[in-house]
């Protein structure tokens, strides 16, 4: 499943941007208000995307993103992205509901990354096939430094 490289709508963006509690000096204070109805569907369709989400479980209202990072140009990092946190609800017809949060990078117009958290699980794309162990994050450094280093087999 992908989900990073997904073009994202002009209002998508513009609700991801819409930040009331952060000033920015290029902004109005406060700034003019967005649409935030298209996040519920976005966050959603990508969940959908998942093979093994439960299809009953829907976001169904958020709160203006929080920027975690905005547009980064870091030294090690040759791609500028903004990372947004977005906090809401998901739940079900049934009337279950849990605390949502995403997390979502995006550089331009281009989805790079997305996360959620619905209670206490984290929920995204998984890098291998299903039946497959997942990778642990820091295992290619690992891996490279014990290259480097001359140990292992």
């Amino acid at each position: 499943m992908e989900t990073a490289n997904r073009t994202l709508t002009a209002e998508v963006i513009a609700a991801l941007r819409y930040w009331p509690d952060v000033i920015h000096i290029s902004q109005k204070n406060p700034p003019d208000p967005a649409d935030l109805t298209v996040l519920p569907p976005f966050f959603n369709e990508v969940l959908r995307e998942l093979p093994w989400w439960n299809r009953a479980w829907k976001v169904g209202e958020v709160e203006p993103g929080v920027p975690l990072e905005i547009e980064s140009d870091h030294d090690r990092s040759t791609t500028r992205f903004t990372e947004v946190s977005v906090r809401g609800t998901a739940g079900t017809d049934t009337g279950e509901s849990l605390p949502f949060v995403a997390k979502v990078r995006f550089s331009g117009d281009r989805l790079i990354r997305f996360q959620a958290k619905i209670g206490d699980m984290v929920v995204g794309p998984a890098d291998t096939p299903a039946g497959q162990l997942e990778p642990h994050p820091f295992a290619a450094v690992f891996s490279r430094l014990m290259d480097l280093r001359g140990i292992g087999g």
